[in-house]
């Protein structure tokens, strides 16, 4: 039987981080699907804009030989609508997310993988600004 997985993320400033949990979700069954946040969904998460528009992301994730399809996730509390829209029988997230998906359980399975250490968007964004704040000075 065929295995629909679903994940969700931003995926901006694309990272080895983000192609190896969707290479890891997608080695979990035989289509992935991704939801990435829309701007306004990822400046209410995180009180930044994305340095990328949805419409760069969302080239760039669906590019990826690991990823069959994407779509725009418009709202945190839709996860379910999303799960049963998608017919996914796993949801994948990152485990800085343990236990905050479980909810889903009734809908999918639901699986918490490890991050990739060391490798964070939030830290390569503050990399790039103080690399481009010293070059000003």
């Amino acid at each position: 039987m065929a295995a629909t997985i679903i994940t969700f993320g931003t995926f901006d400033v694309f990272h080895v981080g983000h192609l190896r949990i969707l290479e890891r979700a997608r080695a979990l069954g035989d289509r992935l699907v991704v939801g990435i946040s829309s701007d306004e969904l990822n400046f209410s998460k995180k009180g930044r804009k994305p340095v990328y528009d949805i419409h760069d992301r969302m080239n760039i994730v669906s590019a990826l030989r690991c990823v069959d399809d994407v779509f725009i996730e418009e709202s945190l509390d839709k996860k379910t609508d999303y799960i049963r829209e998608h017919h996914a029988d796993i949801l994948v997230m990152g485990d800085d997310w343990a236990g905050k998906f479980d909810f889903c359980q009734s809908y999918c399975n639901v699986v918490y993988l490890e991050r990739t250490p060391s490798v964070s968007t939030t830290e390569i964004i503050e990399v790039i600004r103080h690399g481009s704040e010293q070059t000003r000075s």
